[in-house]
């Protein structure tokens, strides 16, 4: 049986992997086993993160509009309430905005609501 060579493509493998790993630290962007390793874990909480980054900002904005509500004499959940009733349907998103760079205008959201 002849001898196969196969060329480029353990190298290109290689090279594909080690790109991907450019500014990690140590042996994690030097050598190939540690590289591809790191990589597979670093995919795998990328994935996971896209995810969560999602659940966090919720948190953050319902935090903020927490915040921002109650000093008004209200709670997040008598606001969405009032809200839902009087068919204003707003994301939580821009409520918070709202609530952040423009107080007049999230003022007289609230007093909508009376």
């Amino acid at each position: 049986m002849t001898r196969v060579k196969r060329g480029n493509i353990a190298r290109k493998r290689r090279k594909k992997v080690l790109k991907i790993t450019q500014g990690f630290r140590g042996a994690s962007s030097i050598l190939f086993r540690t590289a591809n390793q790191q990589k597979m874990k670093a995919l795998k909480y990328s994935y996971r993160d896209r995810n969560q980054r999602k659940r966090e900002f919720r948190r953050v904005w319902i935090a903020r509009m927490n915040a921002a509500v109650r000093a008004y004499g209200l709670s997040y959940s008598e606001f969405l309430h009032g809200l839902k009733k009087s068919n204003m349907f707003l994301n939580r998103k821009i409520l918070s905005q709202l609530a952040i760079r423009d107080h007049e205008a999230f003022q007289q959201l609230i007093q909508s609501l009376n």
